[in-house]
């Protein structure tokens, strides 16, 4: 894989306005920016932004080479009728400003059979909006429920190229079966399951402090990070990194992205 094949930006954030955040990726020249739709966490949806500036910020990324992403409500359940409206309009809204990926949360009490087939209902709006669903593994998710779920997804010809994996480092860390080890939960992945997006945050096992990396465990030891590395790329990803946090100084942010584009580029 050649070098600088993966796009890293930042988020929206409840610690500041959601145009913020944006035009300090810009400033800094980030190519990839997430859009988290969930007005209680973040303090943004989709409802704020009319469709002239959805227009305005479709052109904005395509001239200075920004993927956006889009993250659904974090309690859109896709599997109950208002849950999967949320996500539509989420892909909607992907579609209107360019995005590549709609991220949803896993529900790991639903039957892995269940979870597909309502992912699949989203798929005709996904194709419409040339977005793309991916599924990220929460704190409660095991590697097993992300191998069950893409079990079914393969057999499905709708959703082949149209359904990924999410990959959340931090809640990685914190699922119970493999806390503090989040290689351990990477390796627990069928090949059958596409990584396609990444969420990059860590923390110490103790809760979903959203660290920065290289700040928390990392700053100590960057071994987890490169064998991370080593294994998305043996995976063949070519996805967007998605900085999850607005740390004081934001700068912070700066030297994640130089640091992780190293290792990327090194590893």
């Amino acid at each position: 894989m050649p070098p600088t094949s993966i796009r890293i930006g930042n988020q929206t954030s409840c610690h500041a306005p959601a145009r913020l955040p944006y035009e300090f990726a810009v400033a800094r020249g980030f190519d990839a920016f997430e859009w988290l739709s969930d007005k209680g966490l973040s303090g943004w949806c989709e409802d704020d932004m009319p469709q002239a500036e959805r227009a305005e910020l479709r052109r904005a990324a395509q001239q200075r080479g920004i993927l956006f992403s889009v993250h659904a409500p974090v309690a859109a359940d896709p599997t109950i009728p208002s849950g999967a409206e949320a996500i539509r309009q989420s892909i909607r809204f992907g579609g209107d400003v360019g995005a590549g990926v709609v991220n949803v949360h896993l529900f790991p009490e639903h039957d892995a059979r269940r979870f597909a087939e309502a992912l699949g209902l989203l798929l005709e709006a996904t194709r419409s909006a040339h977005v793309r669903l991916c599924v990220e593994n929460t704190p409660q998710s095991s590697p097993d429920d992300f191998n069950a779920l893409f079990g079914v997804l393969t057999t499905m010809p709708e959703a082949a190229g149209q359904v990924g994996m999410c990959l959340d480092l931090g809640h990685a860390n914190l699922f119970p079966g493999t806390r503090n080890d989040y290689l351990k939960f990477v390796d627990r992945l069928g090949d059958h399951v596409p990584v396609m997006h990444w969420h990059a945050h860590e923390n110490w096992g103790d809760r979903d402090s959203h660290l920065p990396l290289f700040t928390g465990p990392s700053a100590h030891d960057e071994r987890g990070v490169c064998g991370l590395v080593r294994r998305l790329k043996r995976r063949g990803f070519e996805g967007s990194v998605v900085l999850e946090q607005w740390p004081h100084p934001p700068d912070i942010l700066v030297c994640t992205r130089q640091r992780l584009r190293e290792l990327w580029d090194a590893v």
